[in-house]
């Protein structure tokens, strides 16, 4: 005797061994022995071969016309046995039987199952309903395979264009779309920007890489919204004229110096800071604007200011006009640096000039700065500043027990044309990172945020620091030292048109100067209150975020520069294993067949290949040199 049974979700056939009151024991066609519980037997059998019986039921109901079936099936619930009969006649047998059986699994539309071995008919409105949507679902298929197909030869297909480039960054993964786009996905093992760029969507790398950014950060937009700014309190006028010092490209002017002689060797000097914050209170919308941003995002030849326009123009520190500010007052000794006095203040200060690096750095060299008799721009202004940075550097340097390096080139990137043009023309400018007018405002900028923090510090009003300590960098509410940069504390102050969390510390500081030792009563911001972490967390992230982007940008212009140049051969220097850096651009690659050499040691490479997607450049060793690297090629 046979049997008939289901298992797994599968049928299966086999002859019986032994039987219990639940169970038997039965060996299959493949001779395997299995306990079966008789909840799973579906029918007993000894006139066909259990070896075969299933094939061959399958080959008969692949004939059966189901349609008909349902039309005959009685309307309440039935097994095989007994619809067999009604399709094949009171002489059915196992075959029929079986064959019965498989057609009603296999069209669950058709036949609702209600139990092992028991079907229901289904109504007809529901049977109507199902294969609607079974017709829906493959015409779905069909259309969903003639995309990937289109897609597979290149081709956009023309209900496909206008949804494509969201696939880049925010993809509807349930959309037919998607699902025949992901299917070419897999079939070429491509990204979703390789894809996109090779159907067209986008018309080349730059494209894809700001659309990315953008649809990830700016999703609505890059332009700021608009509201309306207060008027700033009334503030004192300051009897000083200060200068600004900032490159061309700087629109919003953050800070600017003045100086007062007391005599040849006593000077108060002052840092000026643009003062946003008196118009920005706590979660008002210019805040939560502000706050969205975080930061000002750079990139060549473009950015994406953190404020409004209206409001820039209303507190950068342009020339010839009275600009409100929070203004730090130091008092020091240019001969011995030793600093007498500090205040800091509320007040108007009047811009006389926003000088520019670009015109002054070959004029101030540590020559003539160092010299009493020599005629430069503005000599009674950075002659004292520049005698007093030096002292303030030493300081550092004695803090972190050895030398600051400063003896690498930066470069400025310029582009004649739009930024979004790959076309557009890169034009890169060298600075010398010691070069004295950097020394001079790296330095009071760094004076300036160290002792503001050491004054949020003193009053207990919550601040966002930052530290280093054990080569830890550190966003935190505490006040640490700041080992690399050689200071006790350290805050970001000086850039609150720029940065979020200058604008925080701004706000905390403005309550300081009014209120004193009671500022942290009133101050925006309480001790332990738990917005501050949201601030530190949420700014670590997009500012980490836009610098990545800054920094693809500027790597994506210098393999463009190389392209545009017809660069095919030049120097570079070894940085580190296989690592090296072109000469005379801001480009660092891995050069996979460099042997072991020492670090700077000047090398000559061939440019085989660049990838202006993947951002990379290949490159093939030529000649190792003994002396200074020579001009591009």
């Amino acid at each position: 005797m046979y049997v008939l049974f289901e298992e797994s979700g599968q049928f299966k056939t086999g002859t019986i061994l032994s039987e219990a009151e639940t169970s038997l024991q039965v060996e299959t066609a493949s001779g395997k022995r299995s306990k079966i519980k008789r909840a799973n037997l579906i029918w007993s059998f000894d006139d066909e071969d259990p070896h075969t019986l299933l094939d061959k039921a399958g080959v008969l109901a692949a004939d059966i016309d189901i349609n008909f079936l349902w039309e005959i099936a009685p309307t309440d619930a039935f097994n095989a046995i007994r619809l067999a009969k009604e399709y094949y006649g009171d002489h059915a047998r196992t075959l029929e039987q079986t064959a019965l059986l498989l057609c009603l699994y296999h069209h669950p539309i058709y036949f609702h199952r209600k139990g092992k071995g028991v079907f229901l008919a289904a109504p007809q409105e529901i049977l109507q309903a199902a294969l609607q949507a079974q017709e829906k679902k493959r015409q779905q298929a069909q259309q969903q395979q003639e995309w990937a197909d289109a897609m597979l030869r290149g081709e956009t297909p023309e209900a496909l264009k206008e949804i494509l480039p969201s696939f880049l960054n925010t993809p509807n993964k349930n959309t037919l779309e998607w699902k025949a786009f992901s299917q070419v996905l897999e079939q070429t093992g491509l990204s979703v920007a390789e894809l996109l760029l090779k159907l067209r969507v986008f018309p080349h790398a730059l494209a894809v890489h700001r659309a990315s950014f953008f649809g990830q950060y700016f999703p609505k937009g890059i332009d700021n919204p608009t509201y309306p700014i207060p008027t700033p309190e009334p503030l004192p006028q300051a009897t000083v004229k200060a200068f600004s010092i900032d490159d061309l490209s700087t629109t919003e002017i953050d800070d600017a110096f003045s100086i007062q002689p007391i005599d040849t060797e006593n000077f108060i000097f002052g840092i000026h800071i643009a003062c946003p914050a008196l118009v920005i209170d706590r979660d008002s919308a210019l805040d939560l604007a502000a706050r969205q941003r975080m930061s000002t995002v750079y990139f060549p030849g473009d950015k994406i200011p953190m404020q409004e326009e209206a409001l820039i123009k209303a507190f950068s520190l342009d020339e010839g006009k009275y600009c409100p500010t929070l203004s730090l007052y130091i008092t020091a000794n240019i001969t011995t640096g030793e600093i007498q006095k500090e205040e800091t203040r509320l007040e108007q200060v009047f811009i006389q000039a926003n000088l520019r690096t670009n015109h002054l750095e070959s004029l101030l060299t540590k020559e003539t700065l160092e010299n009493p008799t020599s005629d430069i721009p503005h000599g009674t202004l950075f002659k004292p500043m520049w005698a007093f940075a030096k002292h303030l550097l030493k300081a550092r340097e004695e803090y972190r027990g050895k030398p600051e390096i400063s003896d690498r080139v930066e470069y400025l990137f310029n582009l004649e044309g739009s930024p979004d043009d790959p076309d557009a023309k890169l034009i890169l400018t060298p600075r010398m990172r010691n070069a004295p007018l950097d020394k001079m405002v790296a330095e009071f900028m760094i004076l300036c945020n160290s002792r503001w923090a050491k004054y949020l510090d003193e009053l207990g009003l919550p601040g966002i620091f930052r530290s280093q300590q054990n080569g830890r960098v550190r966003i935190s509410t505490h006040c640490l030292p700041h080992e690399a940069i050689g200071v006790e504390s350290y805050a970001w102050t000086t850039s609150p048109l720029r940065r979020y969390i200058d604008l925080f510390n701004q706000t905390q500081l403005i309550a300081a100067v009014k209120h004193g030792i009671s500022a942290r009563l009133v101050a925006p911001y309480k001790p332990k209150d738990p917005a501050i972490f949201s601030i530190i967390n949420a700014f670590e992230s997009k500012y980490t975020s836009y610098l990545d982007h800054q920094h693809k940008m500027e790597r994506y212009w210098c393999l463009r520069y190389l392209e545009q140049n017809h660069i095919q051969r030049t120097t570079a220097t070894v940085i580190r294993d296989t690592i090296i850096r072109f000469d005379h651009l801001p480009l660092t690659t891995s050069l996979l067949d460099l042997p072991e050499l020492e670090k700077g040691t000047p090398i000559e490479i061939d440019i085989l290949g660049i990838d202006l997607y993947q951002l990379t450049v290949s490159c093939r060793l030529v000649a190792i040199h003994s002396s200074p690297t020579e001009e591009l090629s």
